[in-house]
């Protein structure tokens, strides 16, 4: 049996183009953290790799790189998601400049291969599938190659336990494992199912619990996120996994606080919702889009059409949940109330985080080939510029149905009003009296970083830096505490998201009225960067 040869592996998680709602930077540092989420994909990865072969990894948002590292490579890996493309792009040609081998994989690359050719090496699709023979043409002397993976056939029981040891826990909000990948639903503007498939793969039960014993026995404490596409997309599956989940948590003294993202069909099963708030989950992001049936049907989101979404979101608020939200504006069927429709029911619905962006079409999604064929798309659809904010900018990447200076003004109108302070406050406030917390466990873990401030301090932290919001934050964190402690705490980390979300907004209002001028024949049109959800998405 030939035994590889010693490697040093050199793995760089490129940096985010900009500033997006996802980033969470001004509530980072109120937290005392540097990122929200930790790579989980280059660690998954590393654990794939030989075990002769020495892996560094170097997450770019939290670390610089010094020319020490790359001196100590044999090899680099990188890549990642749209909003990382002008970083990873970079970072290849800083590792030709220094005569490193590069092997370029992820979302972006495997989306738009193309724009990677200067990558010596590409792995295309999912790595469990191709690893292997990359690592046997290395071993052989190849040094350059593709790689690509037959799509949606990754065996994911098999995918080892992510080198978890390579992170820096106190450098993030959270940390991330994945349940399954993929989800059966036909979302147009959606590039999971192009990705992952419509047929979700689970892991087994005792693969995840390998997983949680190998954090809880590193001494992580605090916020779990279930990384999926589609938490619930194989209830089956989950029906087997969430009571062995419960019993972990209680026996280990329920040393992690949970969330994921799911379709809000969830709000259709009691069971799953009396099994999650029984394993401790505390969140969920439900992938909304928009309050109109006509445009949902419109972009294949039938399963949104089933139900009175509002009502939906208060049952999973029942279940001791909360629901941050994901809206679009931009479709072709919006009709002229859009943003009033849009507002009211973001309000009725009681959802302080609302993740309001312009509608982007995705390289390698079913909207983007639809957009070509009728030949709306714009040319570089699928590159990201370089300068600006997220999606939230740089939206609308194609002929629109409907004027662009009206969807514009809808847009900001939405904005504007979601995140004044006493909007935001307001839903934070009537999210409490709804939220049921009697299934979850009341207090933080011991160890739990979120636990470092106290409540008091961390709102005296955002009204500080946010003079404008002092009144209706304090108010609102008042009116939560004497109500229930438990509750209270959810909405100190619903405050602590607004230190963001508040000038975020009103950065992307800004950006939208340069948009306007520039529409109007005022001054030039801007350029602006496309900074997708983990493409969470776009979920």
């Amino acid at each position: 049996m030939n035994v590889p040869s010693p490697c040093n592996v050199l793995m760089l998680y490129p940096l985010f183009s900009a500033e997006s709602f996802w980033s969470f930077g001004e509530s980072c540092k109120v937290m005392g953290v540097k990122r929200p989420a930790a790579p989980l994909g280059l660690i998954t990865v590393a654990a794939m790799l030989p075990e002769s072969w020495t892996v560094r990894l170097i997450d770019c948002n939290t670390a610089p790189l010094g020319d020490d590292d790359l001196a100590w490579a044999d090899v680099v890996f990188t890549g990642g998601m749209m909003p990382q493309q002008a970083d990873t792009l970079r970072l290849i040609e800083l590792c030709r400049a220094a005569g490193k081998p590069v092997v370029v994989g992820g979302p972006d690359p495997t989306s738009s291969p193309h724009l990677y050719e200067r990558a010596d090496f590409r792995v295309l699709g999912e790595a469990e599938s191709v690893i292997d023979e990359f690592i046997a043409a290395w071993e052989s002397g190849a040094r350059s190659g593709v790689f690509t993976a037959p799509k949606f056939q990754a065996d994911v029981t098999k995918t080892p336990v992510p080198r978890f040891d390579l992170l820096r826990f106190e450098d993030y909000l959270y940390l991330g494992v994945q349940y399954s990948r993929g989800c059966p639903f036909t979302c147009e503007f959606c590039d999971i199912i192009e990705l992952y498939g419509r047929v979700p793969r689970t892991k087994t039960v005792e693969q995840m619990f390998v997983e949680l014993e190998t954090l809880y026995r590193m001494g992580y404490r605090g916020h779990l996120d279930f990384v999926d596409d589609n938490f619930i997309g194989n209830k089956k599956s989950l029906r087997q996994f969430l009571p062995r989940l419960a019993e972990w948590q209680r026996t280990h003294g329920y040393p992690f606080e949970f969330s994921t993202e799911a379709s809000v069909n969830l709000a259709d099963d009691p069971e799953l919702l009396e099994l999650m708030g029984a394993a401790n989950f505390f969140g969920i992001f439900v992938g909304i889009e928009s309050p109109d049936p006509a445009t949902l049907v419109a972009m294949r989101k039938k399963q949104n059409t089933r139900r009175n979404i509002a009502e939906s979101i208060h049952k999973i608020y029942a279940a001791g949940m909360l629901v941050t939200a994901g809206f679009i504006v931009g479709f072709d069927n919006e009709k002229v109330s859009m943003a009033e429709a849009m507002i009211d029911f973001i309000e009725e619905a009681a959802i302080p985080v609302a993740m309001v962006g312009l509608l982007y079409a995705l390289p390698n999604t079913q909207l983007t080939r639809r957009l070509e064929r009728e030949g709306r798309l714009h040319p570089g659809h699928d590159v990201a510029p370089t300068i600006g904010a997220d999606q939230c900018t740089a939206g609308i990447n194609f002929d629109p149905v409907r004027p662009l200076r009206d969807i514009l003004m809808d847009y900001r109108r939405v904005l504007e009003h979601t995140y004044s302070p006493a909007a935001y406050a307001g839903r934070v406030d009537r999210l409490m009296t709804l939220l049921d917390r009697s299934r979850q466990r009341p207090e933080l873990a011991e160890g739990d970083i979120r636990a470092r401030l106290g409540a008091m301090e961390t709102v005296h932290k955002v009204v500080t830096a946010l003079p404008e919001a002092r009144g209706p934050l304090w108010q609102t964190f008042m009116n939560c505490a004497k109500r229930d402690t438990s509750s209270a705490r959810i909405a100190v980390q619903m405050i602590a998201a607004y230190a963001h979300l508040g000038p975020f907004s009103r950065k992307v209002i800004a950006a939208i009225d340069e948009r306007l001028a520039a529409l109007d024949g005022h001054m030039p049109n801007p350029v602006v960067a496309m900074d997708a959800t983990e493409v969470r998405h776009l979920a």
